[in-house]
Formats: structure tokens, sequence, C-alpha cells
């Protein structure tokens, strides 16, 4: 027994003469690389984010308190910048928020039943279906938007027939009003839609489907009490990735609508791109961005993923 303790007082010993010497054992290098480790992933994102977003996000800042225009602007701390555009474009503001709003509605409605018809009876094809919903997106979105303007026309393939068959009056049309806006926001978001929801529907265990289909409940029935509840996540996952976006869209309201339907996407592009007017629109930018970062973690807090999940599990 004393020959077999033997070597590991001497391994003890050599460990406390190294500490005493001002050396760290191997075992502590070894945990602390490996706690390093995870910082040097992580450090090209971070450093990434530093130089393209929080750098450019502070220097916006920085702009949206001074005064003037391009090339003359005055930096101070004209807070009043905030108020001005506030108060100048809240009817802009609010009406782009109720255009995402029936675009994201739209959208579930349209994407909830493709995503789940796919997900569970998409076979061995599930992929070639999700392929043919994203192809038309390696198109151009401007170009997408243009080809929506073309059918949506007065005389488009659509209206065009329609009026010469006398069904509809020659007065009507559909650009430049909010439909022809909504339609084309729900049509170039609706992948944003539809990939969470498959997601979600596709993670679904058939056992449960199963399990509701013995215990003598119909396809309703089994919606509603299984299949709805565990594809909340997804269903919240895809309102906030297609609300974003949705709200400060330009080129739509631009493109397929008038000036009756101008929203805080357009305002912004034209007081940077057109006006000059960096200050007033970096402080709408501000808005916009205070608005959906409130909005979303708000979202996230009272009806997250993680509570919904829970009690879908419970």
């Amino acid at each position: 027994m004393a020959d077999q303790a033997r070597p590991r007082l001497q391994d003890l010993m050599g460990s406390s003469a190294q500490a005493a010497e001002g050396g760290a054992p191997p075992a502590r290098k070894a945990n602390r690389r490996k706690r390093l480790v995870p910082y040097g992933l992580a450090a090209p994102s971070v450093l990434w984010l530093l130089v393209f977003f929080l750098i450019p996000t502070l220097y916006m800042a920085f702009i949206s308190l001074g005064s003037g225009f391009l090339g003359n602007i005055k930096f101070g701390t004209n807070f009043s910048n905030y108020v001005e555009v506030l108060k100048t474009y809240d009817k802009q503001f609010i009406r782009s928020v109720i255009y995402a709003l029936i675009v994201t509605f739209l959208a579930l409605c349209i994407a909830y039943p493709l995503a789940y018809w796919i997900a569970l009876y998409g076979g061995r094809r599930k992929n070639v279906f999700i392929l043919l919903i994203l192809l038309p997106f390696f198109v151009s979105f401007v170009i997408r938007t243009v080809q929506w303007q073309f059918i949506l026309a007065d005389t488009g393939i659509i209206f065009g027939p329609l009026k010469n068959l006398g069904l509809l009056s020659k007065n009507f049309h559909v650009l430049s009003t909010p439909v022809a806006v909504i339609a084309g926001i729900t049509y170039n978001f609706l992948p944003f839609t539809v990939l969470p929801l498959y997601v979600a529907l596709e993670r679904l265990d058939p056992r449960l489907l199963e399990a509701g289909r013995d215990l003598y409940a119909n396809k309703v029935t089994t919606f509603l009490k299984v299949v709805w509840p565990l594809s909340l996540p997804g269903v919240f996952a895809a309102f906030l990735l297609t609300f974003v976006p949705a709200v400060g869209d330009f080129v739509n309201s631009q493109i397929l609508g008038g000036p009756k339907t101008t929203m805080i996407g357009q305002i912004i592009q034209t007081l940077f791109q057109t006006n000059f007017d960096y200050p007033h629109g970096a402080a709408l930018s501000f808005i916009l961005m205070a608005f959906l970062l409130i909005g979303a973690s708000l979202y996230a807090k009272v009806l997250g993923t993680e509570a919904v999940t829970s009690a879908a599990a419970r």
C-alpha cells in the first residue's frame, strides 16, 4: 500500500511545487483554454457587428441630433428632431403599422395551410415543394414588385380582359390603392411566414396525431387540441419575421402605391436619398427601430415561444 501511495504523493508534491513556483497546473491551463474557446469562436461575429452595425448606429445617433443637410451637418443636441418628425409623419407611421398587421394576418392565413400540407402530406417531395415556394425569390425584389405592377395595371393581363368583356367598369383600378400595396408586400414576404411554420409543423410527432384519433377525436378536434398548440412557436416566429420587415418596406409602396399609401420606409428613403436631410431621416429611423425593438421585446415576454411551448407541454 505504501508503494502504491508513493507515486500519488509525489504527483501531489510536484503539483504543489509547480504552483508555488508560479506555474498553473496543466489541468487548470486546459480548463482555461476551454473557457476561452467560445469567446474565440464568437470574436469574428462580434467584430463584424461592431464594425458594420454598432459603429454606424452610433454615428447615425449623433446625426439624428444635428441640423442641416448632407455636406453641412452641424452636430448638436437637437432632440426636437424626434418630436418634429413624429408630428409630421404620424399618419405614415400609423399607416405602416396597420398595413404590416394586415399583411402578417394574410400571410399567416395563406402560409399555414400550405406549410401544414407540405409538412404532413408532402412525403418524400417536401424539399421539392419548399424549393418551388422559394424559386420565384431568386429573382430581384424590385423586379418581382414591378411584375406585380404589370399584373395589377388597369389594362394588365387580369383587369384588361375583364374590362373588355364589360365585367368591370373602365374607371376600375387597383394600382395606387392600399389593396395593391398590401398584396405586393404579402407576396414578397410570404416565404418569411412559410418557413418557420413548416419547421414547427414538420417537427410534430405523428404518434400524437394517432393518439388523438385513438381517443376518438375528429380531425378538427385533433388540429385544435394537438397541432395548433404545438405549432404556436412557429406562428409567433413567423409573425415577427413578417411584421418587422413589412413595417419598414418602401419598395412596394413606391411602385404599387400612390400619395395616399405612403409608408414610413418611403419617407425615410426620401429624406436620405432625395432631400439629403440626414438628421430628420436618422431621427425617424431611430423612432421606427425603437418601436420595433420595444414591440418585439413585449411580444416575446408576453407571448414568447418558451411560454407557449411550456403551455403546450402541459
